[in-house]
């Protein structure tokens, strides 16, 4: 590259970074949400079923003990990407508790890291501020 050609590339940038044209990194950041959405399936009874459940908490759902322990989206200006750090225990017919998966799931890939069992399946759908509480 010749001189000229460089001093032309210099003032186009130094021009373009005062006008705001020239961006910056983008910064997605994530949002810690309290509550996270997740889909069941009984594949007995064939009957599909949505429950959420407080970061920490564990919800039973048939016979498998699902705890969110952390639950991210993005901010509402950026493309969501949903995705929860969770842990879900089968408890067998003698009450023994076993792991079955530990680990991150993502909403935008239900079938990427659901928990498959030969009952039932679990999926993360959403992270959100409070939960769903049925009307009386």
């Amino acid at each position: 590259m010749d001189f000229r050609a460089l001093s032309r590339l210099i003032t186009l940038s130094l021009g373009l970074a005062a006008t705001g044209l020239v961006a910056g990194p983008a910064l997605a950041a994530r949002v810690e949400n309290p509550v996270a959405v997740f889909g069941g399936i009984d594949k007995i009874t064939g009957r599909t079923y949505t429950f959420d459940a407080y970061v920490g908490e564990t919800v039973q759902f048939g016979r498998l003990q699902v705890t969110p322990r952390v639950c991210y989206s993005r901010d509402e200006t950026e493309e969501q990407q949903v995705d929860a750090f969770v842990q879900v225990d089968k408890v067998s017919l003698q009450n023994e508790v076993s792991r079955i998966f530990s680990g991150w799931m993502f909403a935008d890939s239900p079938a990427l890291n659901a928990v498959e069992d030969p009952i039932y399946d679990v999926w993360l759908t959403d992270c959100v501020s409070e939960a769903s509480i049925p009307a009386p």
